[in-house]
């Protein structure tokens, strides 16, 4: 047992090795040479860090200067250690997350904790949002741990510093702030006043080390689309890319905001749902959801936050009771999205079947946003979080 059980966790670390080097060698760490090209340009030469641009491209530095202030040291590190600590973060993040997601799956395994531990991360470490995370040298599964720790034990547990891991994402990367607006639908009043303030602090703090960076980014960068690429672009799985694929160049913002308005008014109630039975997790993954559809942009490696809900459909699909229309729908859109069968449509065919094909993550995140389970918890929630009237958990 113990020879084939370290043989099952070599083959996988094998293959999810492999699986990342493939990433690496396609996209070549293409973020962190934006990010360190750009804080170089910066901290070094003294440049205007949102004027700068990658050699032969149209992208530059799209963060907020808090984010620069903290990718401070890529100024002075040589590339490739800069890789070396991209990686191991993206990785020790992605194990971390998966232990708290995957963890009831983990424990109620028959296999030793180790062993069913290693598959469920190698596994998560070949869902291509995250092995993409890893080629381009990304931030976004550290964001997700910051984010789901925050959440999971900070909120969840009326921490007095419950909501300063929201805070701080969205001043590193603005797309987090949507769990504020979680914190303030499900009325976690004290830790939405403390993510607001984390996320104001960090953001003035910048201002005041960097005033004329922070004029720049609010002011301008932050509202020039031409930095982030194309919306109709096949990397953009949000409903804005679904719809900038579509023949509606004349009302394509009207319909947009009619989506989104849509696609807020279901979360609200979803998402008060699962508060009222005090189900964090499921409030997390609705709203990571809710984030990927309604950013204008969410290219295919913003998509980790898919990975609570997958894992909470399968998770509900092998526990008592085994919901198998949950374990399918979870099941189905990691095999999917794991498969880059989207970029079949990367250059055609086109409609009607580019339709479907080339928008499969937004599909995934609508059928995971309807119809994700959520579970009622025995947890008593903490004495100041106030309690939602919400429909029954579905």
């Amino acid at each position: 047992m113990t020879r084939r059980a370290w043989t099952i966790a070599a083959l996988a670390a094998l293959v999810s090795a492999g699986v990342l080097w493939w990433a690496a060698e396609l996209h070549f760490f293409f973020d962190s040479r934006v990010y360190s090209g750009a804080v170089r340009y910066w901290f070094r030469d003294d440049g205007m860090v949102y004027d700068w641009l990658e050699d032969g491209t149209p992208y530059g530095f799209t963060y907020p200067p808090f984010a620069g202030l903290a990718m401070l040291p890529m100024a002075y590190l040589p590339f490739w250690l800069i890789l070396v600590i991209a990686g191991a973060a993206t990785v020790a993040s992605t194990a971390l997350v998966t232990w708290w997601l995957a963890g009831p799956i983990i424990r109620r395994s028959r296999r030793p904790l180790w062993l069913a531990g290693s598959v469920a991360v190698a596994l998560a470490l070949c869902f291509e949002p995250v092995r993409e995370t890893f080629g381009f040298g990304q931030v976004n599964t550290v964001l997700l741990a910051l984010v789901a720790g925050d959440v999971l034990f900070g909120v969840a547990r009326g921490r007095k510093w419950g909501g300063v891991g929201i805070g701080l994402a969205t001043a590193i990367k603005l797309t987090p702030g949507v769990f504020i607006l979680y914190l303030l639908v499900t009325g976690r009043w004290r830790a939405a006043g403390t993510a607001i303030a984390a996320a104001t602090a960090a953001t003035l703090i910048a201002a005041g080390l960097f005033p004329d960076e922070s004029r720049e980014f609010w002011t301008a960068a932050l509202w020039d689309t031409n930095r982030v690429g194309n919306l109709e672009y096949l990397s953009n799985q949000s409903l804005r890319g679904l719809l900038a694929r579509l023949p509606l160049d004349s009302v394509e913002a009207q319909v947009w905001l009619v989506c989104v308005l849509a696609t807020l008014a279901f979360w609200v109630w979803r998402v008060r749902a699962a508060a009222r039975a005090g189900d964090y997790l499921g409030g997390l993954a609705l709203t990571g959801l809710l984030g990927c559809l309604i950013s204008p942009v969410t290219w295919v490696h913003h998509c980790v936050w898919l990975l609570p809900a997958i894992v909470r459909c399968v998770d509900t699909g092998l526990s008592a009771g085994r919901d198998r229309r949950a374990l399918w729908l979870g099941g189905a859109a990691y095999v999917v999205l794991t498969s880059r069968l989207t970029w079949a449509w990367e250059n055609g065919p086109r409609p009607p079947l580019a339709i479907i094909g080339s928008n499969l993550y937004v599909w995934f995140s609508l059928a995971l946003l309807i119809w994700m389970p959520l579970r009622a918890s025995s947890r008593v929630e903490a004495p100041d979080e106030q309690r939602i009237a919400a429909p029954a958990v579905t």
